[in-house]
């Protein structure tokens, strides 16, 4: 019996040791590709730093509207329009968030939107410098 437990003393002594010497690890985000062409229409909701949300048509460059979550999918709805055809691609919805924002907030858009039954959701991307 002693000799395990001068065995798992070493052990504890060396984890104490190489404990602080291990630096926290980065997340490496993901990259994302350049799409071929940006949509000729599209929604675009921008969220400031903090959290309020703005609906603008991004394509006509348009005054961003404040919104709240509960009235974001009826407006956006609104300024998708109808469709043009019934085989026709839904205008894209683009969420723009300022770097400050917690995701989570972003999750709350998503989720609003999706549940709603709006289609074609993505995120905005800044390209690396």
């Amino acid at each position: 019996m002693v000799p395990f437990i001068d065995v798992m003393l070493v052990l504890l002594i060396i984890f104490m040791v190489t404990a602080p010497l291990i630096t926290p690890s980065q997340i490496e985000l993901p990259t994302v590709g350049q799409a071929a062409r940006q949509p000729e229409r599209f929604v675009q909701v921008l969220i400031d730093r903090q959290g309020q949300l703005q609906v603008r048509e991004g394509a006509a460059h348009a005054a961003a509207i404040s919104v709240a979550l509960e009235q974001l999918p009826a407006r956006v709805r609104e300024l998708q329009g109808p469709p043009v055809a019934a085989d026709a691609a839904p205008v894209p919805v683009i969420i723009s968030a300022d770097r400050e924002v917690k995701y989570e907030s972003v999750l709350q858009v998503m989720d609003a939107l999706q549940g709603a039954g709006i289609a074609r959701v993505g995120l905005s991307v800044q390209a690396s410098r």
